[in-house]
């Protein structure tokens, strides 16, 4: 007997293909961005620093449980009660559990520290999934979000213990002042696809001012984004200021200027609209 061509292929390369397919057609669906989104929140350093700090806590709780039954077992033994062997198994029964809850509670300690050393730093929080592939502000924010990967890794560079000229308040400065300059963005790519699906959804009659508040938020967005590029373009001038014996905080400080004035026009353009 004869049998197709396919079913001589072996299983694992069609589902690999099968996979493949479906992944490329998910890619930059809002299901798969959302998917993305939740998956970075579930590996956020503080997500999972608080999950282990619950499990510890759990652990120790049932370790002095055990040991408060196990030492009313023994007081019980002693005090005549019950018998002997009462008070030798609760006295030796709660030995292990005293020694396992002990090293639970210093793990917890040590979860706490850990907690407020990144209290006092905390890393970035997960981005927002990108708009849907539709949206006229899926090409900015793609835009953004490269941008912001460029600037993280410029900060790193400029907070770099070998480089000496760069003061650590600048740095820190300036890392803010990106975030605040980058959530600005996001709110009016907010209000751009609002207004958008606003839009899609008016009766024909009624679009027209739909449709050039699109045209308007649109413009603004891209320029935000542009603007946010250039200063990504300012900080890598500082840091290779820092290679030709300059001085990098200089030009630093003047890109970090620049943001917040983004920012600020960004919250003014997301807040206007608003109204």
């Amino acid at each position: 007997m004869i049998m197709e061509p396919w079913r001589n292929r072996p299983n694992n390369e069609i589902v690999r293909k099968v996979v493949g397919e479906l992944g490329a057609s998910l890619q930059g669906h809002p299901l798969a961005e959302q998917a993305r989104y939740r998956l970075q929140k579930w590996n956020d350093p503080v997500a999972k620093l608080e999950r282990k700090r619950k499990r510890t806590n759990a652990v120790l709780t049932f370790w002095l449980i055990v040991i408060s039954m196990l030492g009313t077992l023994a007081v019980l033994g002693f005090t005549g009660v019950l018998g002997t062997w009462a008070a030798v198994t609760g006295s030796i029964g709660a030995a292990v559990p005293a020694v396992l809850a002990v090293r639970s509670g210093f793990k917890l300690k040590e979860l706490g520290a850990a907690r407020q050393r990144l209290a006092l730093s905390p890393p970035p929080r997960p981005r927002p999934p990108l708009p849907a592939h539709i949206s006229s502000a899926r090409v900015p924010m793609e835009k953004l979000h490269s941008a912001e990967d460029a600037m993280a890794q410029l900060l790193v560079q400029l907070d770099s213990p070998a480089l000496t000229s760069m003061p650590t308040e600048s740095v820190q400065h300036a890392r803010q002042t990106a975030q605040e300059a980058a959530t600005a963005i996001r709110a009016v790519s907010a209000q751009l696809q609002a207004v958008e699906r606003a839009r899609d959804n008016a009766p024909p009659l009624e679009r027209a001012p739909l449709v050039e508040g699109v045209r308007v938020l649109r413009i603004q967005l891209a320029d935000g984004v542009d603007r946010y590029c250039a200063l990504v373009a300012e900080a890598g001038k500082a840091l290779a200021a820092s290679t030709q014996f300059q001085n990098p905080g200089e030009v630093l400080d003047d890109a970090t200027d620049h943001m917040a004035g983004l920012a600020s026009a960004m919250r003014d353009v997301s807040g206007y609209s608003a109204h």
